[in-house]
C-alpha cells in the first residue's frame, strides 16, 4: 500500500519529517495538536478510500482539506467524525487514543460536523434545530416527571449563539428553517456546530451553492470560530475561500496526502498543480518569500 505522502503534519523538534508530505513552513512545531491521526487507512472493496493518511489540527487554526474528486477528502472527514470506521490506523484527541463508532461518539467528545447535506430538519424551528439531538429539558418535576422540553431557554441560548457568531439576518428563533435562504439554513448549521463543538468543528464545503453575499457571511463565521479558540477543519473546492481564512493546507490526493503547505509558501496555481499531480511539492517553487 502506498504510504509515500503519508505525514500530513509538521514533526516536532527532535523528530524526523517527510519532505513529501509537509512543506517547509512549520508555524505549529511548538503546539500538541488537538485531533490527531496516524496511518489512516479506508477500503470499500478493492477501492481504496485512505491509504495511510496523517493529519494534525492544532488549536485555535483553520486546517483546509482540499482534492480532486475521489482524493479520500470526504472519507478523511468521516472517519475522524465517528461516519466511517478505518481499517488501520490510530486517532487520538488532546493526546488521548479515541475510537468512534458513530458520529454520536464524535459529538459526545466535542467533535461537532456540518456535512454538505446540512442534515437540518426544514419544518422544525431555528431553535430545536440547533438543539437537535441535543434537546434540553425544563428544571424541576416538569421535566423530569413530564419530560417537558425548556423551550424558551432553548430559544433565547439559540438566538445568542446566532449573534455570538455576527449573524444579523435571523433573529425569530421561532421561524421554521424551510423559510430561510440557503445561506441563513447553513448559519443555523455552523451555529449549532458552534453551541456544541466544545473542541473541535469540520465543515464540509460550507459555502457550496451559495451566493457571493451568503459565502461571505458564512466564512466570516468561520473566522468567528477562530477567534473563539476553537479549531476548524475546512473541506472545500473553493481555492480563493481557501487561501482566504486556512491557516494551513491539506491537500488529499488519490487517497493520500500530497503535501501540507499554507497561504505564505505558495498560491493557488501552486496548490492545484499538487492537486491534480501536475507537480509535486517538491517540484513547487512555493513563495521563494515565504
Amino acid at each position: 500500500m502506498n504510504t509515500t505522502g503519508a505525514t500530513a503534519a509538521p514533526a516536532p523538534p527532535g523528530e524526523s519529517e517527510t519532505a513529501s508530505a509537509t512543506s517547509t513552513t512549520k508555524p505549529n512545531a511548538s503546539k500538541t495538536p488537538i485531533l490527531s491521526a496516524r496511518g489512516l487507512v479506508k477500503t470499500f472493496g478493492r477501492v481504496v478510500g485512505l491509504d495511510g493518511v496523517d493529519v494534525d489540527l492544532y488549536p485555535g487554526e483553520i486546517l483546509a482539506v482540499i482534492g480532486d474528486n475521489g482524493a479520500g477528502k470526504s472519507t478523511l472527514i468521516k472517519c475522524l467524525t465517528g461516519a466511517d470506521i478505518p481499517d488501520a490506523g490510530t486517532i487520538e484527541l488532546e493526546g488521548k487514543p479515541v475510537s468512534f463508532r458513530r458520529p454520536q461518539d464524535a459529538r459526545e467528545a466535542g467533535i461537532e460536523t456540518v456535512y454538505q447535506t446540512l442534515a437540518v430538519a426544514p419544518a422544525l424551528d431555528i431553535a430545536s434545530n440547533l438543539y437537535l439531538g441535543q434537546e434540553r429539558r425544563r428544571s424541576g418535576p416538569l421535566g423530569s416527571v413530564l419530560r417537558m422540553l425548556d423551550k424558551k431557554g432553548m430559544r433565547d441560548d439559540a438566538l445568542a449563539a446566532i449573534q455570538n457568531l455576527g449573524i444579523g439576518t435571523i433573529q425569530d428563533m421561532g421561524e421554521a428553517v424551510e423559510r430561510l435562504s440557503g445561506g441563513q439554513r447553513q448559519a443555523v448549521a455552523v451555529a449549532r456546530a458552534a453551541a456544541f463543538g466544545s473542541k473541535v468543528v469540520v465543515l464540509d464545503e460550507p459555502t457550496a451553492a451559495l451566493g457571493v453575499r451568503e459565502s461571505t457571511a458564512v466564512l466570516d463565521m468561520i473566522k468567528a470560530l477562530r477567534e473563539r479558540g476553537l479549531p476548524v477543519i475546512l473541506i472545500s473546492h473553493n481555492m480563493p475561500h481557501v487561501f482566504e481564512v486556512a491557516d494551513r493546507i491539506h491537500i488529499q490526493r488519490l487517497g493520500g496526502c500530497a503535501g501540507i503547505i499554507t497561504p505564505q509558501s505558495h498560491g493557488m496555481p501552486e496548490a492545484v498543480a499538487i492537486m491534480t499531480g501536475a507537480t509535486t511539492l517538491e517540484e513547487s517553487p512555493g513563495a521563494t518569500a515565504a
